[in-house]
Formats: C-alpha cells, structure tokens, sequence
C-alpha cells in the first residue's frame, strides 16, 4: 500500500505542475497579445517579457477610491499607476521611477498630452554630458532630440503642471522596458511603450494626478496590493511644491547614450 500512496501522490504532483504550466502558459498568451508588436508612427516591437516581473504588466484591478472616474493615482514605493475606472476599479500599469524614489507627492494636472514627444535636454546637461550633441538638432523649442524609437521619452508623453507651472515631471514611455519595477530614472514616471499608449487613450488633458508619497502606499485608495485586514481611509493628498532631484551622475555614452535628467 505505501507503494501504491507513493505512485498517488506523484501523480498529483505531476498533475499540479502540469495545471501550473497550462496556466503560466495562458497569463503570457494574454500578455503577449497586449505586449505584441505596434504599428505607429515608428515601428514598437514586442516587449520582451521574461525581463519584466508579471506584477508590473498591465491589468484591470479591484481599487475603491474617493477619487473620481479618469483620476491617475500613483504609487512610487510599489512602482504602480492606477488609472481610476470610476466602477471600483483601476487599469494597474507597473512604473520605473526615479533612482532615489519620486522627489515630491502632491496633486498636479495632465497640461497637455505629446504622441513621439521631443526630448529637449537642459543646457547644464549638455555641458556636463557634451557627447551628446551628436544625437541633438535644432528643433522648433530649441536644441534637441526629436521624436521617435530611440527617443529617451518613448512612445508617449504626458506633462504635469501644478498651480499653472510645469513640475518638469512626465509619465512617459521608455526605451529600457526591463527598467519598469525599479528605480532607474532620474525622477520621471517611465512605463513600457505599450501601456503609455493604453493610457494615453484613455486619460484627458487636465486630468487629476495624485502622487502618494514614496513611504505611504495607499494614501488614497485601498487596492489589492495593501496589507490584509488593513483598510486605512482614504485621504486627498496635500498639495505640495514640487522638488527637482539633482541630477544624475554622468554615465558613459557606451552605456547609457541617452541619460536621464530631471525632465526625463
């Protein structure tokens, strides 16, 4: 009989694994249809998803909220942004942000809305960094990189203002997808191409952004990443001014050939 209970158990192991390989094998069907190729402007090919933890893919989550229908609320120490559904749910994207966390918090407006933005670093950058030049031009705003694949802001931009002033923090797409989940840019919100599409299409100039501060998650709703039996109330965020970090140290060309500063 022990024989036999031995044969049964291995059994159902084996039959776990194989339920868990079937599954593991639907989640990426699915996120492959969302991270496939795109025809744009420029070309986006498929996002390599072994090199991005499925957490941070996209997808629709449970998220009650005071904030209203078209609100993004985001949430620096876990990497995520919550585009609020207004129905008890939220389109969850995961982020990169800045390399020390996100520099402010407070409430700020989506200004205006940019498909293939130009990248116009500071002149302190193009200083330090003069390598740069090389990939710059005269653009209509001045000296710059213009949009497209090898654009440091990626497929999409969004500029947030505050108080009629330009924070000179974007959300906006990447060049380095497997960066989404960490803190690698130097103080802007940084998605995968594909999302920054996604929500470029669903949020409206002058739409709310809510930035919780990188030690409080869930400061204004409770999702389904906050602690079990823990159900805080929900609470605006404060307005506050926003703080450009410092910037980055210089890295080499051969590295990194499109550097961040505090605009990116």
């Amino acid at each position: 009989m022990q024989f036999h209970r031995r044969e049964f158990l291995a059994g159902l192991v084996a039959c776990a694994a194989a339920l868990t390989a079937a599954s593991a094998a639907a989640v990426s069907g699915e996120a492959r249809g969302l991270y496939g190729p795109v025809a744009d402007k420029f070309r986006i090919p498929a996002i390599n998803l072994s090199r991005i933890k499925p957490a941070f893919l996209r997808s629709q989550v449970p998220y009650p909220t005071r904030e209203p229908a078209g609100t993004i609320v985001i949430d620096p120490r876990r990497h995520y942004l919550y585009f609020v559904n207004g129905d008890g749910t939220a389109m969850r994207y995961g982020v990169g942000v800045g390399r020390q966390g996100f520099a402010w918090k407070g409430v700020a407006t989506i200004n205006s809305k940019q498909e293939w933005p130009d990248w116009y670093p500071p002149k302190e950058m193009l200083e330090r960094q003069p390598e740069l030049m090389k990939v710059m031009k005269e653009l209509r705003s001045g000296v710059g990189m213009p949009g497209g694949p090898r654009n440091p802001l990626g497929a999409r931009a969004l500029y947030l203002w505050q108080n009629n002033k330009d924070t000179l923090y974007r959300i906006h797409g990447t060049t380095e997808p497997w960066t989404i989940g960490t803190n690698a840019s130097s103080g802007c919100i940084r998605m995968i191409n594909q999302d920054a599409i996604d929500l470029y299409g669903r949020v409206n100039v002058g739409a709310r952004v809510v930035v919780l501060g990188s030690g409080a998650a869930n400061e204004i709703a409770i999702g389904p990443d906050s602690n079990a039996g823990r159900r805080p109330q929900p609470q605006p965020a404060p307005q506050v001014q926003p703080t450009v970090a410092a910037p980055a140290p210089r890295a080499p060309l051969n590295i990194n050939p499109y550097p961040m500063d505090r605009t990116w």
